[in-house]
């Protein structure tokens, strides 16, 4: 089992008087940053371009500078970039300015796991990564109630990895809640799972009942309603995740409960396993990292196309047509 640490496992004075730069003020950007200096972090600083972040970041009151120049006052760097363009700024921006003994702070293991950024040797590098959206991480924050995350302290070459990471975590409010030990790896190949198994699943079943019911004669209308487009679904997780996923049954009707209870073992699972074993492996042996940074390469021509191919199936024309008629947005 993990180790999960809470508010009285962490101490906000480690990192209190520390100048932390965030270098992306996006929605996890600007939401941790209000978070940490909400809980008292007196030197929050945001290093971006002269974007509508930048504007963004002066108008919530937060210093701004180059990214080159608020690496270069930090103590503690926030890696808050997406993931195709971190390896290249990290390397001509960031790190070059970056005095002995700083941490580093990614929020996705992504990079570090498949070898595309290797800090210094005289860095601290850890991760604090909400399970979150950047709009959660500040409405559960003000709330009170916190969010989980990751904490992790990959290479403490201070002595101190570990505390800094964890005084960052109860800064942003993740210890409200509780702040899960992993590692780097762990956080890559879980995050990938996700997006490479678990929802292309999800996604082909919703497809594939799509089309069936289509083909028997049912309206578009009331099978997209039925399917997802009502947000039950998304009330069904919810209490996936506060209750359990087969403990949140009892809130359906005993028909329904009876339907999936007596269906669920009636599904071949070895080909979904099958599924599931090949992407890990994909992962976990780097294959799908060099695939990734082939498409980029290539000016994301693969990616673009599988969008158009994606956006272009009957059940999307069916969405849009749907909501057209229902005044759906």
């Amino acid at each position: 089992m993990a180790k999960i640490y809470y508010e009285k496992d962490a101490k906000l004075e480690v990192v209190m008087d520390k100048t932390i730069a965030i270098i992306g003020y996006g929605n996890q950007g600007r939401s941790q940053a209000l978070n940490m200096r909400d809980s008292g972090c007196k030197n929050v600083i945001i290093g971006s371009i002269r974007d509508e972040s930048w504007t963004a970041a002066n108008e919530d009151g937060f210093p701004v500078y180059p990214i080159a120049e608020a690496s270069s006052k930090a103590d503690i760097i926030f890696m808050l970039l997406p993931d195709e363009v971190a390896p290249e700024i990290y390397t001509k921006e960031i790190e070059p300015n970056l005095h002995e003994g700083a941490a580093v702070n990614f929020a996705s293991g992504y990079n570090v796991t498949f070898g595309h950024i290797v800090p210094r040797a005289d860095l601290d590098v850890i991760m604090v990564a909400p399970r979150m959206i950047g709009r959660g991480v500040r409405e559960l924050f003000e709330n009170g109630t916190g969010f989980p995350a990751y904490v992790v302290a990959h290479k403490d070459a201070t002595g101190n990895a570990m505390e800094i990471a964890l005084g960052l975590a109860k800064a942003i409010g993740s210890t409200k809640c509780g702040a899960i030990e992993a590692s780097f790896a762990e956080e890559t190949y879980l995050d990938l799972m996700s997006e490479q198994a678990t929802w292309p699943l999800i996604m082909n079943v919703m497809n594939e009942a799509f089309n069936l019911l289509i083909e028997k004669g049912h309206s578009p209308e009331a099978i997209l309603y039925e399917l997802y487009m009502s947000k039950e679904p998304m009330f069904m997780m919810e209490k996936m995740a506060d209750v359990g996923l087969f403990k949140q049954l009892p809130m359906h009707s005993r028909t329904s409960q009876y339907g999936q209870m007596s269906r669920f073992g009636k599904v071949d699972t070895a080909p979904i396993r099958k599924f599931l074993e090949e992407q890990y492996e994909n992962i976990k042996s780097g294959r799908f990292a060099e695939e990734w940074d082939g498409v980029m390469k290539d000016d994301l021509k693969e990616f673009n196309a599988l969008r158009e191919k994606s956006f272009a199936l009957p059940i999307c024309v069916a969405e849009a047509e749907v909501k057209a008629k229902l005044g759906g947005k």
